[in-house]
């Protein structure tokens, strides 16, 4: 009798932990786990998940701890696992399988059976144990008797797989006209749920870079309308019970219209994404609630999800043990009534009116998930309380139901590998963060951060790893690692002066030129030159829950056009911009990203250069404002850069406000250099 190994014990990530005593045969996808498949002709079944995916579990239970299912799967095929964030590339390709296949949208787990040279045959995501059991017999069945039909059908789905993210370059001349944004509004704001805000329909996903785009066309337009859906959006989701109002940090989305009931597990990027987007609309708008939810979200993220090395992890899980020992969604941020009373004590009437623990709070059986339904000012003016008195109470409530929670609840577990994108993207929420609200822990966290990032996954090629784990960084760097990176860079020079940040910015920068570019239409791929193991090197443009990597490295290319005179960069960002044209106005929702790359193009675009020994006393200064329509550069001394070149002047600190580097005369105040701009 064939015996077996679980090869998943010998990994890092949490996800392929998880998976590592399942009696199935499980390999980590590899050059030599692929060799095997072929030197053994069999079949591969690739199942992909990640950590805190509560399905991947549901699908873990019934199924590979099976041993009868996991027998017939070990006889039949290479079982390959693989963890979605660690390898976004492998995840990429078996999904638009799978989309291709059955024609709608695909999701997690990810399920596929390849040829043994790893081309799809079939797949799907979660499916309950006798479908799964009766799946893997039928085409294990054909491929021993009909293996030429298998072979056909692979070959016409790799080639709808390499055809399904070409981009077609634009043969017409860049040519941006506020038109396109007009008629994109006009289609995207059918879909608006102007009551909860969002989209009207459920699930809700927060989708960030949608908002951070509205709220700066909104201003840009002096549109109401919009700023006040925009408005509403925010407002609603930090109600929310998708907002921790406990323990602070959001969750992945919710599965009803109002925000209420989240699908509970916390990611890295949803987070990062949402302390730049509340930072920003704190600053236009002033609104405690906005400042109140970043320093929550970032609290925790200082409390949970930060290593002492200044990395962040990547995830907390969506199910947690309950008091009985069975894995269950949200058991760790669920109340009952009697909980609560019992904590809270003679304050449970006024803390069960402000977080509803009443039907509008109900979730199933006998739990509550808070929601918020008041502004503060409402709420006190209802309850005839003080708003001082009420802030110092409502501090209280969350610093017990804090400790409680903490000391009787079983805590999520906690996907503890470290992803460069992720980490770059939440550097970037710090130094927003810290741009709006001028905190000094919020820079020092995202310094250490970057630094982090710079000895560890920056290679001495000068490229960047994927991950890091155990002392360890491995797996070669997307495009997403370098496009998040490089706009956090950016930003740290803008907040600090400081100059290294711009040129570690530009150096990843010409990394991706030399081994990411599309030369026949100035795009990127997905992946670099030097990984060569899938059937296509894709090209990801579309904006998602996180912005396409190419519209970051657009938006990134843009920005250091400026900063370094540098023409080749200019063209690129243009005609990147240029062959999203055709698609923007068929579905804005998924070009949010470039859309916002978009406005710099129609409306004026200002770069705004301080230079002399107060340089960063105005920087400070300048900061207090929303300006989303700009770039900064700041010295304190002469310097070579060209962006500085001519505009320092001993014993001044002058301010230089220029559109495509025509500039008005130099001033010396932020009034005179806010007059200069205009929207």
């Amino acid at each position: 009798m064939h015996t077996y190994t679980n090869d998943l014990i010998h990994e890092t990530s949490p996800y392929l932990l998880q998976h590592a005593h399942n009696p199935v045969d499980w390999k980590p996808w590899n050059k030599e786990t692929l060799a095997l498949a072929k030197k053994e002709n069999k079949l591969i079944l690739v199942s992909i998940g990640y950590s805190s995916c509560h399905w991947c579990h549901v699908m873990e239970h019934e199924s590979f701890e099976d041993t009868l299912v996991a027998n017939f799967m070990n006889d039949h095929f290479i079982n390959i696992k693989v963890d979605r964030e660690e390898r976004p590339d492998v995840d990429n390709v078996y999904m638009t399988a799978v989309e291709l296949m059955t024609g709608g949208a695909g999701g997690w787990p990810l399920n596929v059976i390849a040829l043994p040279d790893g081309r799809p045959i079939w797949g799907g995501t979660y499916f309950p144990k006798e479908d799964w059991i009766n799946a893997l017999q039928q085409v294990s069945t054909t491929f021993k008797e009909t293996p030429n039909a298998l072979v056909e059908f692979a070959d016409k789905l790799a080639s709808g797989i390499k055809t399904k993210d070409i981009v077609t370059p634009n043969p017409n001349k860049p040519q941006f006209e506020e038109e396109l944004i007009v008629s994109s509004l006009a289609t995207w704001s059918t879909y608006w749920d102007t009551q909860n805000g969002g989209i009207d329909r459920a699930p809700k996903f927060m989708m960030p870079n949608n908002y951070q785009f509205l709220l700066r066309y909104g201003y840009q337009t002096q549109d109401s309308i919009l700023l006040n859906y925009v408005n509403t959006t925010l407002e609603k989701m930090a109600y929310g019970g998708i907002n921790d109002h406990i323990g602070g940090g959001f969750s992945r989305y919710s599965t009803d219209k109002k925000w209420h009931i989240p699908h509970f597990e916390k990611m890295l990027y949803d987070n990062a994404q949402l302390v730049s987007l509340y930072s920003d609309a704190y600053l236009l708008t002033k609104k405690e609630l906005y400042k109140e939810t970043v320093y929550e979200t970032l609290d925790y993220m200082a409390r949970e999800m930060t290593t002492e090395e200044g990395g962040f992890y990547s995830a907390l899980d969506a199910d947690s043990l309950t008091p009985e020992g069975e894995l269950e969604e949200g058991a760790y941020y669920v109340w009952t009534e009697a909980t609560l009373k019992s904590v809270l004590k003679e304050d449970f009437d006024l803390f069960a009116a402000y977080y509803n623990i009443n039907d509008f709070g109900k979730w199933e059986e006998d739990n509550y998930v808070l929601i918020r339904r008041d502004s503060d000012v409402d709420f006190i003016e209802e309850q005839g309380i003080e708003l001082a008195d009420f802030k110092e109470k409502k501090t209280q409530w969350k610093e017990v139901l804090l400790r409680f929670r903490e000391s009787n609840k079983e805590k999520p577990r906690l996907d503890d590998k470290i992803l460069t994108s992720w980490n770059g993207l939440m550097t970037k929420g710090y130094v927003d963060a810290y741009r709006v609200f001028n905190e000094q822990k919020f820079l020092d966290a995202a310094l250490k951060n970057a630094t982090f990032i710079v000895d560890r996954m920056v290679r001495k090629d000068g490229g960047l790893n994927r991950n890091y784990k155990n002392g360890k960084s491995t797996i070669n760097g997307y495009l997403e690692d370098y496009a998040s990176t490089i706009d956090a860079f950016i930003a740290l020079f803008e907040v600090t002066a400081d100059p290294t940040w711009l040129e570690r910015a530009k150096q990843l920068t010409d990394y991706t030129f030399a081994h990411f570019q599309d030369k026949t239409n100035s795009m990127f791929f997905f992946t670099s030159d030097e990984d060569t193991d899938l059937i296509s090197r894709n090209i990801a443009y579309i904006d998602k829950v996180i912005p396409a990597s190419n519209s970051m490295m657009a938006k990134n290319i843009f920005t250091l056009s400026h900063y370094y005179l540098d023409k080749s960069y200019t063209q690129t960002a243009a005609t990147m911009l240029n062959n999203m044209q055709p698609e923007i106005d068929r579905s804005p929702t998924a070009f949010s990203n470039w859309l916002d790359l978009y406005l710099n193009y129609t409306q004026p675009y200002y770069e705004i250069v301080i230079v002399g020994q107060n340089a960063k006393e105005v920087l400070t200064e300048l900061n207090t404002q929303y300006i989303p329509n700009k770039l900064i550069a700041a010295s304190t001394s002469k310097s070579t850069q060209e962006i500085f070149e001519g505009r320092y002047l001993k014993n001044e600190t002058l301010i230089y406000v220029c559109v495509n580097n025509a500039c008005k005369l130099p001033v010396r105040t932020i009034e005179e250099a806010l007059q200069l701009i205009e929207f």
